[in-house]
């Protein structure tokens, strides 16, 4: 891992998504809400997460289907709090960059907010696309870049949100994410904003 995401993630409390406040849990609920619009009553069987954290979406994940649920983050604090926490479902310890899972072998890939923290998201995307079955479908979701989001982050990482400065390693503008999706070699087959503009989220096939 790089250092200095090694230094990031070592800052972020194992269970920061179990202790959010108010307004940052109607951040995730409204995630999970779309999450649940999009999956409807498509059956995947076997569904990979990548940058689960402490496992607190991965198991609202496990709510809605009844998959094979695998889940990986680089941050190995994290990954221990999470087998704790929920031990049904299959934790590991990997690099988003490098998968250690053979090709076409999941049926859903699911990556809420992560990219934006990789040195390199294209490589990653790339990673999802190859251990993503033909059939099969990915959700990519991000903040926008809109004004709003950027003005509203600006305010929290340097009040109760210190432990993520400088964990934007990609400030992306959805439209140059779109962009390094395409390259990735993913056809897109919506494009969803929620969160009053600032988060989108792409749903994804081969």
């Amino acid at each position: 891992m790089d250092n200095k995401i090694y230094k990031i993630l070592n800052k972020v409390p194992v269970d920061y998504y179990d202790r959010c406040n108010f307004l940052q849990n109607l951040w995730h609920e409204r995630k999970i809400s779309s999450f649940k619009e999009i999956v409807g009553t498509h059956k995947y069987k076997h569904i990979l997460e990548i940058g689960c954290a402490g496992g607190t979406f991965t198991e609202k994940i496990s709510q809605v289907s009844d998959g094979k649920i695998t889940a990986i983050d680089a941050y190995a604090k994290a990954i221990k709090y999470a087998r704790k926490k929920y031990p049904k479902i299959n934790f590991l310890v990997a690099d988003a960059h490098f998968l250690p899972f053979k090709s076409s072998s999941y049926d859903l890939v699911v990556n809420y907010e992560t990219l934006e923290h990789l040195i390199d998201p294209t490589q990653a995307l790339k990673e999802i696309h190859r251990v993503l079955k033909r059939r099969g479908r990915a959700i990519i979701a991000m903040d926008s870049g809109n004004i709003l989001f950027r003005i509203i982050w600006f305010f929290w990482e340097n009040t109760r949100g210190k432990v993520w400065q400088g964990a934007h390693l990609h400030p992306f503008h959805h439209s140059e994410l779109e962009r390094i999706i395409r390259s990735a070699g993913f056809r897109i087959l919506k494009k969803k904003f929620t969160h009053f503009g600032m988060e989108v989220t792409f749903i994804l096939k081969k």
